[in-house]
């Protein structure tokens, strides 16, 4: 089992119930469990980082794709253990996982002692409580969130329902008068929400019927907790949702991040702003100018094109092509030439033939991208691909073939990538400080690297006294995969915005 990194525990809080938080899956995840560790806090609960010294372990679990479920159940069953073992009293599920199978996953999982819904998130210290008591929870009955908001975008109002990360019923911005939320990892990388909920209809996704219909956070409270977090440690704040280009929409301006980004990056403290995941077809010049030129803002696409061709970006109900896809590619290029580009592709889509995985291939190896992940489709229950004519579906071998060839060839494309790297001369903040065979390996990350997953860079010849959260100037001497290697060359001062 994951431990979460070790949260400093007052000498006032011995003797208080305690509970350990157990992240899976995705950033949005991240920030969620930081905020039911803000809201246990001040519901009078203590946090620990081992699960093994908690009166409660709860696990935020991820309900996306197959894998993810598996090593959700397996990481509640784990917790279990640990209660078999007399070391915990009680095992919690949350999150995707537990918002999209609610009783049934709690009929299926007796191992865990409740399965709470997201409507279980403001009251979740007395939930917690109680299941201690011994109360028996009754799961909820999983529904398509989508129907508790209004249709039309600006006539949403989320005030009286739960929104992970985005508002807590009150309208206040922050919890109850309690800081945002509690930290759970005293790196210099922190992700805040911009948003939640989806309101495309991706033929292969679940997501929005169980995180509900797109809404954005006012700007004031992305503002306060940016600063909040600039406060407790952060450097870098990775703006999330599970769709940044449309923020703002749900408020009457498609347009709000392009003037939200510059305040974000004033902040003091803070060096970086980074934004994840962005539709291809809602990309605009203003956004593309915005996250090149803003200061502060690290010129970083992480760009959802899920495939290249046309018949198949049809079938998912999704728009593109590889001429208007590499048409944006370069004019993001055009506006900076070093940016990072990121995306994700999924192989064996139903209905898929040779012809159409060539063009994926085609477009990969045309796009310079700088990280490529690859998944091969699967059926999600209430999808509309998941109904899709049996015929259309590809045996489970071809998939996995088609997928290992492209992982192949992706891994050879992001490796010629990174080599055209080498001589750039980079930003890069230090995440950690590592000993090699005795030495110390100053490891962080350049601007065009997004946090845990697209690579990192080790600095050499740093000097003593460089700290986890510095900002380095390095010259990068050579790359092994998505990695790179560089040359430290100065400490970067401190600028002002």
């Amino acid at each position: 089992m994951t431990k979460p990194p070790a949260t400093p525990t007052a000498p006032s809080e011995e003797g208080l119930l305690s509970v350990a938080m157990v992240t899976l899956g995705c950033a949005r995840n991240e920030v969620d469990s930081e905020e039911l560790a803000g809201r246990l806090q001040a519901g009078g609960f203590r946090l620990v980082a081992d699960p093994e010294d908690a009166d409660t372990v709860v696990v935020n679990t991820c309900g996306f794709v197959e894998a993810a479920k598996k090593d959700s159940v397996d990481t509640l069953l784990e917790a279990a253990d640990l209660k078999a073992a007399g070391k915990t009293q009680a095992v919690v599920a949350v999150g995707c996982m537990a918002e999209r199978y609610g009783k049934d996953l709690a009929e299926s999982l007796p191992e865990a002692d409740a399965v709470l819904g997201f409507d279980d998130y403001p009251d979740i210290a007395a939930r917690l409580k109680g299941i201690l008591a011994g109360e028996q929870h009754h799961s909820h009955t999983p529904q398509d969130r989508r129907k508790l908001l209004a249709v039309s975008p600006t006539s949403r109002d989320a005030s009286a329902i739960s929104v992970p990360g985005v508002s807590d019923g009150s309208g206040s911005g922050d919890l109850l008068g309690m800081p945002f939320r509690a930290r759970l990892d005293s790196g210099p990388m922190a992700p805040l929400k911009l948003a939640s909920g989806c309101d495309r209809r991706c033929t292969f996704c679940a997501i929005p019927a169980f995180r509900g219909s797109f809404v954005s956070r006012r700007p004031s409270d992305v503002l306060n907790e940016a600063r909040w977090l600039a406060a407790n440690g952060a450097r870098e704040v990775f703006l999330v949702s599970e769709n940044n280009t449309s923020y703002g929409k749900d408020l009457g301006d498609i347009r709000l991040l392009e003037t939200l980004l510059p305040e974000v990056a004033a902040i003091d403290g803070l060096e970086w702003v980074r934004v994840s995941y962005l539709q291809p077809a809602e990309m605009r010049p203003t956004l593309i100018d915005a996250l090149a030129s803003t200061p502060g803002v690290v010129p970083y696409f992480d760009l959802s094109f899920q495939h290249a061709s046309a018949t198949v970006l049809r079938r998912m109900k999704r728009f593109g092509d590889p001429e208007s896809f590499l048409g944006l590619l370069d004019q993001v290029r055009a506006k900076a030439p070093e940016a990072g580009v990121r995306s994700n592709v999924i192989v064996g889509f139903p209905g898929e033939t040779e012809e159409e995985f060539q063009t994926l291939c085609d477009f990969l190896e045309a796009a310079r991208l700088d990280v490529t992940g690859v998944f091969g489709y699967s059926d999600e229950d209430g999808t509309e691909a998941a109904g899709f004519d049996a015929s259309t579906k590809l045996h489970q071998d071809e998939i996995d073939e088609r997928v290992a060839h492209l992982t192949a060839l992706v891994e050879e494309l992001t490796a010629q990538r990174a080599e055209e790297r080498i001589g750039e001369r980079v930003e890069v903040l230090v995440e950690s400080l590592e000993d090699e065979d005795g030495d110390r390996a100053v490891v962080g990350r350049a601007a065009f690297q997004g946090p845990e997953v697209d690579g990192t860079t080790l600095v050499l010849d740093a000097p003593e006294g460089v700290k986890v959260g510095d900002m380095l100037t390095a010259d990068v001497t050579g790359s092994e995969g998505v990695d790179l290697v560089a040359g430290f060359q100065a400490m970067r001062k401190e600028t002002s915005r």
